[in-house]
């Protein structure tokens, strides 16, 4: 018989813990500082609907969402029921966050990528790789829900405009952005014994200069991607954000998305589901 350690001895305690690290993330991720054109502990970025308050505030509120989801997930296998499960389960989740935030979109989109993972996180136990779980998370997405509500959404305007492949792309890849850029960028910063909020600031500008990101081109185009994706790349060229040029060009980068009201939101959300996987390596 395998002997399990506390957290994975019960569903109970597995969807505690896993949502635990999960909100631990969320928040990480939203009291980063400081992050382009995005909300952080000095700044609001390009936002004026969201404060570092609000984001703590959604993230605590959701703790219960991931959970269940967790909870459903349970040395479970993927097939189109769990993947329902986890869709009716993420719907809810949305309208708590909507309740909590007074109706502001928080973290709609960090409910699908992380929903999924801390699913699969679920399913494989402890003992396993970042990518094995993002692979199992993938192979979850890909199932259709069928009781999927039939409307346009932000997200799917942008992908049928400049042919992107977005959230539900990254989601069916097993989350490429997150296993082959975000994890080893901020694994090769921490070797290079960059401070540890570096090295996220790091790993997000990575993201960003690898990802179409959709939240960029809804509010601000091709010309905010592009302009988005040279600045982290300049960035990290110059050495990062823990040299002196590397901060300066960060801020200009900050400054440009703010004029152009573009923030990369769907990078902040890779960024939590990488801190997620480095905590369920690391906790």
């Amino acid at each position: 018989m395998i002997e399990y350690s506390v957290p994975w001895r019960n569903a109970d305690s597995c969807s505690s813990w896993l949502a635990d690290l999960v909100t631990k993330a969320l928040i990480d991720e939203a009291e980063l500082t400081p992050k382009p054109g995005l909300v952080d502990m000095e700044t609001v970025g390009a936002h004026t609907d969201l404060t570092i308050d609000l984001m703590r505030l959604s993230a605590k509120a959701l703790n219960r969402t991931f959970a269940e989801m967790a909870r459903v997930a349970f040395r479970n296998k993927p097939n189109q029921e769990l993947r329902e499960q986890l869709a009716r389960i993420g719907r809810e989740g949305e309208e708590v966050m909507l309740e909590a935030t007074g109706g502001t979109n928080t973290h709609r989109g960090a409910i699908w990528a992380l929903g999924l993972l801390i699913a699969a996180a679920a399913i494989t136990g402890p003992h396993t790789t970042p990518k094995e779980i993002a692979t199992l998370a993938g192979k979850i997405a890909r199932y259709p829900d069928r009781f999927a509500p039939v409307k346009s959404t932000n997200g799917t305007r942008v992908r049928q405009t400049y042919m992107v492949s977005g959230a539900i792309g990254e989601a069916h890849q097993g989350f490429p952005n997150v296993i082959n850029i975000g994890l080893p960028a901020l694994q090769s910063s921490r070797d290079r014994g960059i401070p540890e909020s570096k090295a996220r600031l790091d790993a997000l500008l990575a993201i960003i200069a690898g990802l179409d990101d959709t939240c960029l081109l809804h509010r601000g185009g091709m010309e905010a991607l592009h302009f988005a994706k040279q600045g982290a790349r300049h960035v990290l060229v110059l050495g990062g954000t823990s040299t002196e040029e590397g901060e300066v060009a960060l801020q200009q980068l900050d400054t440009g998305l703010i004029a152009r009201n573009a923030s990369p939101g769907g990078s902040a959300d890779l960024l939590a589901a990488t801190l997620f996987l480095d905590h369920f390596l690391r906790d």
